[in-house]
């Protein structure tokens, strides 16, 4: 068979074998020159590592430890101004009733969840692990709270629509299935 101008020629399958091979003995000769097992190598990949998570830098640890002000700090703009012009008492109010659902749950054990109708809600390192019914105009869906929800607000988390499926069309909307009367 010919081959067309300016085509690399036709290799053999023993040598494409061996550039399939080669990342492996890459791996092999990087693991002789460092002087590790096969062992060590699997058990570095079994070992997973956790991402530790910080918010705008700071760990979780220090970031329950801060000050309502600290804390202001640290969150955006708009969530500071509503820090900055005082949250009225239905908001605190929230946050005892999470510290104690939270307080009454054993360990290992996710708290009790405590339905609010509070969507602007922002979320606090103080509310993490707590588990929130969020009201979305019909009913309370349940949400976790985790560390990466810090500063968002709680309605971002309870959709009030149901989000459209797009199926087949119903009757009547194509000419096709239009009504035709008999003559």
């Amino acid at each position: 068979p010919r081959r067309e101008r300016g085509a690399p020629p036709a290799r053999d399958a023993a040598e494409r074998r061996a550039r399939r091979r080669a990342p492996a003995d890459k791996l092999q000769a990087t693991m002789a020159s460092n002087e590790m097992s096969m062992e060590e190598v699997a058990a570095l990949k079994k070992k997973r590592a956790f991402k530790k998570f910080s918010y705008r830098g700071v760990d979780l640890d220090k970031l329950l430890d801060l000050s309502n002000k600290e804390l202001m700090e640290l969150m955006p703009c708009r969530a500071r101004r509503r820090f900055k012009r005082g949250l009225p008492a239905k908001y605190m109010r929230l946050v005892k009733k999470l510290r104690k659902s939270k307080k009454e749950a054993s360990t290992f054990e996710k708290p009790a969840t405590v339905n609010t109708h509070l969507r602007n809600m922002i979320v606090v390192p103080e509310m993490i692990g707590s588990v929130v019914g969020v009201y979305n105009g019909k009913q309370f869906n349940t949400v976790e709270v985790k560390p990466e929800m810090v500063g968002m607000y709680l309605a971002e988390f309870s959709i009030t629509y149901k989000p459209i499926r797009h199926g087949r069309p119903g009757i009547g909307a194509t000419n096709s299935s239009r009504f035709i009367p008999l003559k």
